[in-house]
């Protein structure tokens, strides 16, 4: 093991550990293809390329939409987060 990880007492224990350790690093991949969209996104926003915004819109709804359903976020973060990016690509529009 790696730096300050203690070895469980029990098998339950172990098991758990390595369920933890596949749901975290699951989870961590997956916000950071969010996060890495969402950059992509705020970018095109801000050079107010509309189609780019729109097309990476799209792309980070559907990937916020299935964190949201396999647990990774809460559903009321997850809507909390689109609502935002929506606003965003609304303010575009008016621009």
């Amino acid at each position: 093991k790696t730096g300050g990880e203690l070895l469980p007492a029990k098998n339950s224990a172990a098991k758990r550990q390595r369920q933890n350790e596949k749901r975290r690093t699951r989870n961590r991949t997956a916000r950071s293809r969010i996060h890495t969209v969402k950059r992509r996104f705020l970018e095109a926003v801000e050079q107010s390329d509309k189609t780019t915004a729109e097309k990476t819109y799209a792309e980070i709804i559907q990937l916020i939409d299935s964190a949201a359903n396999q647990g990774i976020y809460q559903r009321n973060t997850a809507d909390r987060k689109k609502s935002r990016l929506h606003k965003k690509l609304n303010a575009l529009g008016a621009v």
